[in-house]
């Protein structure tokens, strides 16, 4: 008796998800005060660290805002100003690149930050095409 050949009609994805091992960047996001930031970036340089992206946000943590006097008038600022700095950075540097970031942001009050690293599975660089590690 014959075998009946099936034909699979299911395409076969060509991207393939990285291995956890093969992840050799982190992206490190900072939340940091305005007045550190001169402070953070003079750390980070010494750390060596070159490319930095600089975003001013608006936001609030535990201190949920605070109380203002403009022109005589009173009023409630909820969201405060902050400054979102993003670096993507080998991952055997992450935690001295962390420790620079919190040398430069840390008062010891309530408000300092926040700092979230996260894998970055791939980097480009537009102009030549450089990949990987090649490209931070």
């Amino acid at each position: 008796m014959a075998k009946k050949a099936t034909i699979s009609t299911r395409k076969e994805s060509t991207h393939k998800e990285p291995e956890k091992a093969n992840i050799h960047m982190k992206k490190i996001e900072a939340i940091i005060q305005p007045f550190k930031l001169e402070d953070v970036k003079a750390a980070l340089k010494k750390a060596g660290v070159d490319g930095l992206t600089i975003t001013e946000v608006r936001g609030h943590g535990r201190e949920k805002g605070h109380t203002e006097i403009y022109r005589g008038q009173e009023y409630e600022v909820q969201e405060i100003p902050r400054l979102k700095l993003e670096l993507v950075v080998p991952s055997t540097r992450v935690e001295e690149v962390v420790a620079a970031i919190v040398d430069g942001a840390r008062t010891g009050k309530i408000g300092d930050g926040k700092i979230f690293v996260s894998d970055v599975t791939e980097a480009i660089r537009i102009r030549n095409g450089d990949r990987g590690e090649a490209a931070i």
